[in-house]
C-alpha cells in the first residue's frame, strides 16, 4: 500500500498515512486530486479505479471515505478487506465509530492503524490481538497520567 486517506463527503481530510516518501506539496496535490475524483463518482460505481500508475481502492462508511492506493500488481479485494478490517477495529474500539470519534481522537485512530498496518503491509490479522495491544497501551498511558498527576499534587 502506498497510502491511506480518510475524508468526509464534504472533502475534509480526517486522516492520512503515507508509506512512500513524498514532499508535502506532492501529498497535497495527490490528496486534492483523489478526493475530487472519488467524490465525483456515483454510489453504484465500482470501488476500484486506475489512477496514474496506481490502483485506488475506496469504500464509504457513513460519512467517511476510506481510500487506499496500491500498486498495479496488488489485489484490490484484499485491500477492500484491509479497509473493512480497519473500520471494524475502529468500531470495536470506539463502540460504533463515527466521524467525530476520528476528529477528536485522531491519535487513537493513527495508533490503531499502526498496530494493524506497518509500512503499508498488514502487521497483525487478528482483531483480538490488535485490540489487546491498544488496550495495553491505554493502560500504560493511564498509569503514566496517574503518576504525573501525583507529581503535580506534590508541586502544589
Amino acid at each position: 500500500m502506498q497510502f491511506m486517506l480518510l475524508f468526509s463527503r464534504q472533502g475534509k481530510l480526517r486522516l492520512q498515512k503515507w508509506y512512500v516518501p513524498l514532499s508535502d506539496k506532492e501529498k497535497k496535490k495527490i490528496t486534492r486530486e483523489l478526493v475530487q475524483t472519488v467524490l465525483a463518482r456515483k454510489p453504484k460505481m465500482c470501488s476500484f479505479l486506475e489512477w496514474r500508475d496506481l490502483k485506488i481502492v475506496y469504500k464509504r462508511y457513513a460519512s467517511l471515505y476510506f481510500c487506499c492506493a496500491i500498486e498495479d500488481q496488488d489485489n484490490e479485494l484484499i485491500t477492500l478487506e484491509i479497509i473493512h478490517r480497519y473500520v471494524e477495529l475502529l468500531d470495536k474500539y470506539f463502540g460504533s465509530v463515527c466521524e467525530l470519534d476520528i476528529i477528536f481522537n485522531f491519535e487513537k485512530a493513527y495508533f490503531i492503524l499502526d498496530e494493524f498496518l506497518l509500512g503499508g503491509e498488514v502487521q497483525e490479522t487478528s482483531k483480538k490481538n490488535v485490540l489487546k495491544a491498544i488496550e495495553q497501551a491505554d493502560l500504560l498511558q493511564e498509569s503514566q497520567n496517574e503518576d504525573w498527576g501525583g507529581y503535580s499534587e506534590d508541586i502544589l
